[in-house]
């Protein structure tokens, strides 16, 4: 293999591009309209455009990527994960048209796509399966008695489901009608099918899954396991590896078990097999049962890599291009304890709302592994998932590790993006995570006290204050001391957060260590604890919203939603002149003092970029 066209974007697009130059394969990326300019397209040694930004009309188009391999001479092509990568569809296609499938046989996915079929499979193969119903009759009659005879609460599921779609959960028999027509309905639309199965409801879940890899010559091992407990909304937040908790006995039986499986459906390459544990008396192996396999590497795999030492790209181009896998079972050992946090583009405090937007200030320290499709600059589209990027973490046991992530979580510098940093970090530090206290409802149950509030603490209003003080010194260090402050020896400037406008006064020493941040003309922006806090400032005498001479500037990247004045029109200071519409919030910009809008460039319904010019007032005449 000498030329890889990678079939994905973002950040695991550049992990395979990082491993496969190390290898010494040449990358082809492939890229939207919403991609022309983004990081794995940087990176590669080549780049295909494959059609407009919509997922649907680009990504998802497997002639596209397919001609685009075929242009530039790719011999084979990696999916990563979502999109195509378990389409056996594709799979077949690109095989069909000579190139390497970096991935399960066709077969595989096939076998493993429905989830009734898969049960059934791995019930032959002796690999445990939550008790439930996987039958052909899908009456609402013959649903309804199999719910009860399984008991109640019972999970409805999809049997195309993924991602959470497609369940639900019926704590009564007489709830179960009612929500078989809404998980049908919801299964319809995203997959085309609405068939059902059913499953007992386990109390104390938690969500163990076993990566396995196997080869063209019927080898097959497991790398052990990874707990992926905490989630919200059934997509994962934060996954370790190994599981808190798993005992060698346990861990060897429910291991063995997953390698059953990926024998069972001769499998090659990266697969996963997810299991559904009964945590009530803790991990008992009778009490871990098959929930479903996923055909591709998973998003999670670096925590894999890290207990490992394993690069499983590198194994997935190996077997791809028909060697054997390189380790033996006996070969593969656990060394210490990995931790990967998913860094959402996300306003926690908003209902976990998506945020996009150019990321003007995007930091994320130097310290464990992150991975990440995006750099300071860069988009972040709504038409793609939101995550930013990946934070993991290695230590010699579970605390270190711990208290590695949460530390580089609370370091997380993006502006004027929201990330879920904060509420990572809570997690991590939440006593009964610690004590490896877990199940699938963890965030659900404690989510009021993981969302932190974003509005700005006594100790942020000063650290703006002191950061604008220490700019101002800065910026004019050629004058004497005495001139640089006021008379009182103390700056004092005048700040508006979330509407709240103070005049706060410089410490005379200021605090270290307390947060970092920056300031330009327009604001001071604080980061502390994984948050961001805007502080819209005036300056030199100037009004709110304003730079000097008038300038009003946007505050950050947003839409004009409504423009109150024209050009011509006298204002008075304090008076609306427009409405920008950014970060779900709406921002009133104020003229700065009396005067008359001589500029305007500022129209409802545009979408303007952090610091641009919306409109000038010059001061009236005295």
């Amino acid at each position: 293999m000498k030329k890889l066209l990678i079939a994905n974007r973002g950040e695991i697009a550049c992990r395979i591009i990082r491993t496969a130059r190390e290898m010494g394969i040449a990358t082809v990326a492939v890229y939207s309209d919403a991609d022309a300019k983004a990081l794995h397209v940087r990176q590669a040694d080549e780049a295909v455009h494959i059609g407009p930004s919509p997922a649907a009309a680009s990504y998802l188009v497997g002639e596209k990527i397919i001609a685009a391999a075929k242009q530039t001479g790719a011999e084979a092509i990696h999916p990563g994960y979502g999109f195509l990568s378990e389409n056996a569809g594709f799979a077949q296609a690109v095989i069909d048209a000579g190139l390497i499938w970096v991935g399960p046989k066709p077969s595989s996915i096939e076998a493993m796509g429905l989830k009734d079929a898969a049960k059934k499979l791995m019930r032959a193969a002796g690999v445990p399966v939550t008790p439930g119903y996987e039958g052909e009759d899908q009456s609402v009659e013959r649903l309804k008695q199999e719910a009860d005879a399984i008991g109640y609460p019972v999970l409805i599921k999809a049997v195309a489901g993924g991602g959470g779609k497609g369940m639900r959960k019926v704590d009564a028999a007489a709830d179960f009608e009612a929500a078989l027509e809404s998980c049908r309905r919801e299964a319809k639309a995203s997959f085309s099918n609405d068939e059902v199965l059913l499953e007992k409801w386990i109390t104390s879940p938690r969500h163990i899954e076993v990566q396995v890899f196997g080869d063209s010559h019927g080898n097959v091992v497991h790398l052990f396991e990874r707990d992926c407990s905490l989630q919200r909304r059934h997509q994962k937040v934060i996954e370790e590896a190994p599981a808190p908790g798993m005992d060698e006995a346990t861990r060897e039986e429910i291991c063995a078990a997953a390698v059953r499986a990926a024998k069972a459906v001769d499998y090659e390459g990266a697969g996963t097999i997810e299991f559904i544990a009964d945590a009530s008396e803790g991990l008992r192996a009778d009490r871990i049962f098959f929930m479903e396999m996923n055909t591709r590497l998973q998003v999670e795999h670096p925590v894999t890599e890290e207990i490992t030492g394993v690069d499983l790209v590198e194994w997935q181009l190996r077997v791809a291009s028909g060697e054997p896998i390189p380790l033996k079972q006996d070969e593969l050992f656990i060394d210490g304890h990995a931790i990967e946090a998913r860094l959402y583009a996300e306003d926690t405090v908003a209902g976990f709302l998506p945020s996009t937007g150019r990321l003007e200030h995007f930091d994320l320290g130097v310290e464990g592994r992150i991975e990440t499709g995006v750099e300071e600059g860069d988009m972040i589209s709504p038409f793609y998932d939101p995550m930013v990027a990946k934070l993991v973490v290695w230590g010699e046991n579970r605390s270190e590790a711990i208290d590695q992530l949460a530390e580089i979580a609370e370091g997380v510098e993006i502006w004027p993006v929201k990330t879920n940093a904060a509420f990572i970090a809570n997690c991590l530090r939440d006593a009964d995570f610690e004590e490896a206290k877990l199940d699938t409802g963890f965030i659900e149950a404690k989510i009021e006290t993981l969302v932190t509030s974003d509005v700005a603490n006594e100790t942020i209003w000063q650290n703006a204050a002191d950061f604008i003080a220490l700019a101002e010194t800065e910026e004019h260090e050629d004058l004497p001391i005495g001139l640089r402050l006021n008379a009182q020896g103390v700056l004092t400037t005048t700040l508006t957060h979330k509407g709240e406008t103070r005049k706060v006064s410089a410490a005379q020493a200021m605090a270290e260590d307390v947060a970092t941040g920056f300031v330009d003309a327009a604001r001071a922006v604080v980061f502390a604890d994984g948050q961001s806090f805007v502080f819209e400032r005036q300056v030199r005498g100037s009004g709110h919203h304003s730079a000097a001479d008038g300038a009003i500037l946007a505050p950050m990247p947003g839409k004009v939603i409504a423009v109150d004045v024209a050009e011509g029109d006298a204002v008075t200071a304090g008076q609306r002149l427009m409405v920008l519409e950014a970060m779900k919030m709406e921002h009133a910009l104020t003229a700065p003092f009396d005067g008359t809008v001589t500029e305007l460039s500022a129209s409802a319904g545009s979408q303007v970029q952090v610091e641009a010019v919306l409109c000038v007032v010059e001061p009236a005449e005295d």
